[in-house]
């Protein structure tokens, strides 16, 4: 059985792939263009992705007892470093980085995979290795998606990146919508089933995903990746798919109010 760490770990390198394919052709004047993340660049997502993968790779160094934790000052410094760099560095930068992380996790044994457990600064219990990855993945997806969507209009999350989010978002990193979502956006409590999935939207006290069989009060008719965009504050009026539709007690935009991205 491919556990979730392997498959999400498969889907980070699909990731990469991804940038890897597109990023080394892009022009100085797309590098500083826009992306899909409002007020960045491309060049400025891609450092972001990159100086992320370096704060990810050291929680995953000390985690495998390799190096000591990173102290309080460390995300700072990294950060700067990353932000004195040139647009074209920080592009073939973030490459390095995110495949020296991905290459990392993609070589920690099997029999450690129920066993580690990773320390993430904004949560008070450590995570398994496969929620780890699924925040790895939570950052990484969207991200690419702002890269290819401001080369190609058109662009969409994969189905594998897509799939893996929801079973991440609804199990072990189920609290990441408890700070992004903003429930009292939406005129009333709803709950609003992903159609053709298990999965619903929960707006009520905080932000939810669940698979539980609460009885829906609207719907979303659209595809999962556009669900998943909408989730992280990516389904915007000129990114969302014709016919997709919601109905229901609660509209599109009200959805879109309450799931503003971070």
């Amino acid at each position: 059985m491919t556990t979730s760490a392997i498959r999400t770990i498969a889907a980070l390198r699909s990731e990469y792939d991804l940038l890897a394919g597109t990023v080394p052709s892009l022009s100085a004047d797309q590098l500083t263009g826009p992306s899909g993340a409002t007020e960045w660049t491309i060049a400025d997502v891609l450092s972001h992705l990159g100086s992320g993968a370096e704060i990810t790779h050291a929680g995953l160094r000390a985690a495998l007892g390799e190096a000591e934790a990173p102290g309080p000052d460390f995300n700072q410094g990294i950060w700067d470093r990353w932000n004195a760099l040139s647009p074209q560095d920080q592009a073939l930068g973030s490459l390095a980085a995110n495949d020296a992380l991905i290459t990392a996790l993609e070589t920690i044994p099997a029999d450690r995979h129920d066993d580690l457990k990773f320390n993430v600064g904004f949560l008070p219990e450590p995570l398994s290795l496969a929620s780890f990855a699924g925040i790895r993945l939570s950052e990484t997806a969207p991200h690419v998606w702002d890269v290819l969507v401001g080369v190609d209009p058109a662009a969409a999350l994969s189905e594998q990146s897509a799939q893996l989010l929801v079973e991440h978002l609804s199990g072990g990193i189920s609290m990441l919508l408890g700070f992004i979502g903003k429930p009292d956006a939406v005129s009333a409590p709803a709950v609003v089933e992903i159609s053709k999935t298990p999965y619903r939207i929960v707006l009520a006290d905080k932000a939810a995903l669940t698979t539980d069989a609460t009885p829906a009060t609207a719907t979303f008719d659209g595809p999962l990746e556009a669900a998943v965009r909408l989730l992280y504050g990516r389904l915007t009026p000129q990114h969302t798919p014709a016919g997709l539709a919601v109905s229901g007690n609660v509209t599109l935009d009200e959805l879109r109010a309450a799931f503003p991205g971070f």
